[in-house]
């Protein structure tokens, strides 16, 4: 495993997908504070997709054995599906067999973008519900811990896909709705400069077909939404498998 510094992000590689997970899970748990009294981070932003799966489900795995509780963190989503909670397409739904019900993790703490309503609404409420919980950053956005994300074979990070105007991707909304290009298309995600303001983002990359988009968005002039990312702020975390 190396751990190349470059620019404004550093890149772990691993052999497999379960040593990612078990690795990201394991730093995650070691930072968030010991068993008996959770520290930092507070309010976190999860993923979706097969990686994610497969990190909270290591996370919930070690926390049971340690007996680590999550007293003090509300865990909120980078991007959801425009389904109801209990649809297999739902990144809630994700997190919750994975991670929240094997933790008994308390309602009041979980935050889910309402993928049910309409997805204005939905990403307006989502929106009201961070800046309720989370505090104020420098620039005026709620200032989330840790945003864990994924990457798509496109580039696309939570529900940011190529393609988008210059002034859609600036827009300061906190969530927004997007239309993807890929099923379901109808999507609520957090936007570009949340995001950027976050303390730490760890994105997550697994799976076949990967390697070129990631190798563009780790240049100086990648176009895809990973390289805007990794431009704009200071410094990312990459954990990324070879398989």
């Amino acid at each position: 495993m190396d751990h190349p510094s470059m620019r404004g992000f550093d890149v772990a590689t691993f052999a497999n997908s379960a040593a990612l997970a078990e690795t990201a899970a394991g730093d995650w748990l070691a930072q968030a504070g010991e068993p008996q009294g959770e520290l930092t981070p507070r309010f976190i932003a999860l993923a979706g997709g097969r990686i994610a799966g497969r990190f909270l489900a290591a996370a919930a795995a070690r926390a049971r054995t340690l007996g680590f509780k999550f007293p003090s963190t509300h865990f909120f989503w980078g991007d959801e599906r425009c389904v109801g909670p209990d649809d297999p397409e739902s990144n809630f739904a994700l997190a919750r067999r994975h991670f929240l019900a094997p933790l008994m993790i308390p309602e009041p703490q979980v935050h889910r973008i309402r993928g049910e309503l309409p997805p204005s609404q939905a990403a307006g409420e989502a929106e009201a519900e961070l800046r309720r919980f989370a505090p104020v950053g420098q620039v005026g956005l709620p200032l989330l811990d840790l945003v864990f994300l994924g990457m798509g074979e496109d580039g696309h990070v939570a529900s940011l896909f190529p393609g988008e105007a210059e002034e859609v991707m600036s827009s300061p909304a906190v969530y927004r709705a997007v239309i993807a290009s890929k099923p379901p298309p109808r999507r609520v995600t957090l936007g570009y400069p949340v995001l950027c303001a976050a303390r730490q983002v760890w994105v997550l990359i697994s799976g076949a077909g990967k390697e070129q988009i990631l190798r563009e968005s780790l240049s100086s002039t990648g176009r895809a939404p990973l390289a805007r990312l990794l431009r704009l702020r200071p410094q990312t975390r990459l954990l990324v498998s070879r398989d």
